[in-house]
């Protein structure tokens, strides 16, 4: 049986552990919230190195992307280094290939029509697959780079703009504490209901879950939610909220959707070649053979 354990800088509130078959391999599924311990999480890595097919980082990025430039968080890469053997992912990699077919998707099928309605998308630096699938669509965007991961309440509404400020910014920001551009730990378990306009102006909501769940307004009735990972009790809160549609791009498994760093673990897990080699034309191939569909949940 093949272990894909997720090791997640998250509330331990959120755990979960499946088992599931996939392309004829039994796979033992698995997050671990650490609460923001950077420290633990690492000793996790390397109490499990080795052991398992592949490590999945939650709550936290290996990587910001702009246009075609890549830069590293630190942070994340010193939690990575911690394993030698095992594979250490974070989901960037179905970021830009996945997530770009959930959207081409929802309007291919006629689900959702994302040409001239208003997208926020809360930040597009983690989603730049998304920021352009939803873009090419003609959605009407609005990225939340600067307002969530830097309380800066300027929206943006170019991913050229992004681009150009990334190149300046970003090299600066992915030297920080993480904890300072993203909500980890108990900070997840918090709501601030700030920046509520961007919410009200948009018609679908689109991105990381966290961020979404941190700032949103206490009615979200009719929106669209486009986004990762949920629970079953974030689902009823969303559902409470007055949400219509809720898209996860990663499927359900017995009730929770897990992160996109966790179905990478999976695909890498089952690639046939070394997964520093894979590109996005082998993850396309491999989404092909599972066959993974986006869970659609109508909520009001």
């Amino acid at each position: 049986m093949k272990h894909v354990m997720s090791v997640s800088l998250g509330s331990s509130k959120r755990n979960h552990k499946v088992q599931v078959n996939i392309l004829g391999e039994d796979f033992l599924i698995e997050r671990v919230g650490t609460d923001g311990d950077k420290k633990k999480a690492a000793e996790i890595i390397r109490e499990y190195d080795g052991k398992v097919s592949a490590f999945g980082l939650g709550s936290i990025d290996l990587y910001l992307y702009a246009g075609n430039r890549r830069y590293v968080i630190r942070d994340a890469a010193q939690l990575a280094s911690a394993a030698k053997i095992s594979p250490v992912v974070d989901g960037s990699g179905l970021k830009n290939t996945l997530e770009r077919r959930v959207i081409e998707y929802l309007q291919r099928e006629n689900i959702v029509d994302f040409k001239g309605k208003k997208v926020l998308l809360v930040s597009a630096t983690d989603r730049f697959g998304m920021a352009e699938a939803l873009q090419k669509a003609g959605a009407v965007m609005t990225y939340g780079d600067l307002i969530f991961a830097l309380g800066i309440p300027i929206p943006l509404h170019s991913l050229k703009v992004i681009d150009f400020l990334a190149r300046i910014i970003v090299p600066i920001v992915v030297k920080l504490p993480f904890e300072m551009i993203y909500p980890t730990g108990k900070k997840q378990e918090k709501s601030k209901s700030k920046y509520i306009r961007f919410f009200e102006e948009a018609d679908i909501i689109a991105g990381d879950f966290h961020y979404i769940k941190r700032y949103m307004p206490s009615k979200l009735s009719g929106k669209v939610i486009i986004t990762n990972t949920v629970t079953s009790e974030d689902v009823r809160m969303l559902a409470e909220k007055g949400v219509s549609l809720l898209v996860t791009t990663t499927p359900e498994l017995e009730g929770r959707s897990f992160g996109t760093n966790v179905m990478e673990a999976v695909l890498v897990s089952l690639a046939e070649k070394p997964y520093k080699e894979l590109t996005p034309q082998d993850y396309d191939e491999l989404l092909d053979k599972i066959a993974f569909q986006p869970r659609i949940e109508k909520l009001n």
